[in-house]
């Protein structure tokens, strides 16, 4: 990989616009004018492609660890006059702030699996025995890891309120129960509320609340007084019976 690819990648990655570029540059107190950066970002057919070099891709690094993780007390560090695979992808790994698990996550995300070990190898020194040199490969998979996460991530959707999902097991036969039990219930009318009132104090829902006192019993009503012009009820004497009239079964004994 060119540094060039590098720079492009990193600038499509985090959505970085050419005064972005020119800032993260500055940062690193590496001055360079917004034409230029413009022709390292254009495509290597394009007439006006210049080559970015090693002093340049490593200067916009250390502009990327600052802008990423803050300025540190004392000298600004320089950059690089000579960086390979190795160096970037530590840059790039101090920058995000990013342990060992994560870039293993962001290279299984790229399709190119690797151990802890292997991993730990290409941040050693070069003259350790366990050095591992950082290949085209392995820097291509990490970058492309990278735009996977920041860049190609899909937006979060808008927050739903979730709906009560109920299992089969518990679901009714009867398909009508369930969609009874789904339909709103209607409010009740102004005479339901009146009929569902409850009723006197002897009423089972007055002796269910506590405290409810016990309301009293409706009065009977009173009798309406007699009419004074109204004529007596007379009641007809029943007939003497008659001398020498013989009465049934008055011969029976």
């Amino acid at each position: 990989m060119t540094n060039n690819d590098i720079l492009r990648r990193l600038r499509y990655t985090f959505k970085f616009n050419d005064a972005r570029m020119v800032a993260l540059f500055g940062l690193a107190e590496y001055e360079v004018p917004r034409e230029q950066v413009t022709r390292w970002l254009k495509r290597d057919e394009d007439p006006e492609y210049e080559n970015c070099g090693d002093t340049a891709l490593a200067a916009f690094l250390n502009g990327l660890i600052i802008d990423k993780r803050g300025k540190r007390e004392g000298e600004t560090p320089k950059p690089e006059k000579k960086i390979n695979n190795n160096i970037v992808f530590m840059k790039i790994k101090i920058a995000l702030n990013m342990q060992a698990e994560d870039v293993l996550a962001i290279m299984d995300l790229s399709g190119l699996s690797i151990s802890k070990h292997e991993l730990s190898a290409l941040s050693r020194r070069p003259d350790h025995k366990h050095y591992r040199e950082c290949k085209d490969q392995i820097l291509r998979n990490f970058l492309s890891g990278l735009q996977m996460k920041y860049r190609d991530q899909p937006e979060a959707k808008a927050a739903v309120s979730p709906k009560t999902v109920v299992s089969p097991l518990y679901k009714s036969k009867d398909k009508s129960k369930d969609q009874a039990k789904d339909k709103p219930k209607a409010k009740p009318t102004a005479e339901a509320r009146e009929t569902a009132k409850p009723g006197p104090a002897n009423s089972p829902y007055a002796r269910s609340r506590p405290g409810a006192k016990p309301k009293p019993s409706a009065t009977p009503r009173a009798k309406p007084a007699a009419n004074p012009k109204a004529k007596p009820a007379t009641t007809k004497p029943k007939p003497k019976p008659k001398p020498g009239a013989k009465y049934k079964g008055a011969d029976r004994g």
